[in-house]
């Protein structure tokens, strides 16, 4: 069957209280002539994490997958060599309740109270040009390990209970990379690549999403910032705090937001968050004021990865490209029924050097596509349950990236497109 491409207008009605507007997109069907995949690696599972806290990155030019794992009774982080059996490192999660368990708290991987301490996603950045991975407890530690060896780089108390995905970038502007973490009764703190305070607040409500470090661009004359998203305000409230903690701005969204993510667009970077209603709401960074809303459907979505001038968007069923300038929707794909389709990604999977939109749906097919939304390669591994974005490594050595799909049980499947 040839490609079929149906173009048709969207007519988002406008509600006072929705500010839903008018789009024109293009809808792009699946060709039956897509690349199918082929599976190239399948790693060990990682018990006690559901998939979603993985990570990956580069050391010393060979890629490492890191997962939060339990052995023994006790919270793991194991880095596997991507596309081998082999574990570089294993090490234990530091803390007060490593050994005896601690509780389960925003969006950890953690325990039921009996278990090993719950922990939050991995984060991979650099500090001072390392790799690390970080992570902090359901106890409240910010853990930074060495990517290479797994050594503790630091710890640091929260001073609260915590258990989400901590942001590592440039808060500040000057060059190097900072640590931010939240607790769930509202602390924040901000580390340097030392574990030194850098920046510290106390907000009203509680927090269950990871921080969002917004980096500043000196040449276009715009401020940075953390962006912090609180139970406060009716449905939340979110906080743009400046590099020494104090707040910029607060603002209380029209949607729920149970997803969000920092972008740029040719106006000024935006926050874009993910209703539950199935729109996009999208902040300016500069004062919070609301750009604008769309409507994409009536079930959540959730807020991927972003290029300059578009974020990608999964729901029940469907994938989106949304204009950041004005909300126009640039094209929608349509694959897996209604199956939930986690985070969208961006990764270099055919070799060009062109990053490009990667989805997972729920039940662990990837669908690659290009940036105009024309799939390129559907397929994955069977009978698997995936809650977490796409990964990305170059496993086969071709100079592409496949794409990691990490199942409920830690298993990392990787595919080749």
């Amino acid at each position: 069957m040839d490609r079929r491409v149906l173009f048709a207008t969207l007519i988002l009605l406008a509600g006072g209280a929705t500010g839903v507007g008018v789009a024109l997109f293009a809808f792009v069907g699946v060709d039956d002539a897509t690349t199918e995949t082929t599976i190239v690696w399948e790693s060990g599972p990682a018990p006690g994490d559901d998939g979603s806290g993985a990570a990956v990155a580069t050391v010393d030019g060979e890629p490492l997958l890191f997962r939060p794992a339990a052995e023994d009774g006790s919270r793991v982080v194991r880095a596997t060599a991507v596309g081998t059996d082999e574990t570089p490192w294993s090490v234990p999660v530091s803390g007060p309740d490593a050994e005896r368990g601690g509780g389960d708290a925003g969006d950890t991987n953690g325990s039921d109270g009996d278990g090993p301490v719950g922990v939050s996603g991995l984060t991979a950045g650099t500090l001072a040009g390392d790799p690390v991975v970080a992570l902090t407890t359901a106890p409240g530690e910010l853990v930074v390990l060495d990517a290479a060896d797994g050594t503790e780089r630091f710890a640091v108390d929260l001073g609260g209970p915590s258990g989400v995905r901590p942001a590592i970038g440039n808060l500040t502007g000057d060059g190097s990379r900072e640590v931010a973490a939240v607790t769930t009764d509202g602390g924040v703190r901000v580390v340097d690549a030392a574990g030194d305070s850098v920046a510290e607040a106390s907000l009203a409500g509680e927090i269950s999403r990871r921080p969002l470090i917004v980096e500043p661009d000196a040449e276009a004359d715009e401020r940075g910032g953390l962006a912090v998203l609180t139970t406060a305000g009716a449905p939340a409230t979110v906080h743009m705090l400046d590099a020494s903690g104090g707040t910029r701005w607060t603002t209380e969204p029209t949607v729920n937001p149970l997803s969000w993510n920092a972008a740029d667009s040719r106006d000024g970077p935006v926050l874009a968050l993910g209703g539950a209603n199935g729109n996009i709401e999208t902040l300016e960074t500069s004062d919070g004021s609301d750009r604008y809303e769309v409507g994409l459907q009536d079930l959540p979505v959730a807020i991927g990865d972003a290029d300059p001038g578009r974020v990608y968007v999964g729901g029940s069923g469907s994938v989106w490209a949304v204009d950041l300038l004005d909300g126009e929707v640039v094209w929608k794909q349509q694959y897996g029924a209604s199956t939930r389709i986690n985070e969208p990604r961006m990764g270099d999977v055919d070799g060009d050097g062109e990053l490009a939109p990667v989805v997972v749906n729920r039940d662990g097919e990837a669908l690659a596509m290009t940036q105009q939304g024309e799939v390129t390669a559907r397929g994955g591994p069977a009978e698997v349950v995936a809650y977490g974005g796409p990964l990305f490594a170059d496993v086969t050595g071709d100079g592409g990236d496949e794409v990691i799909v990490v199942a409920d049980d830690g298993t990392a499947i990787a595919v080749d497109t």
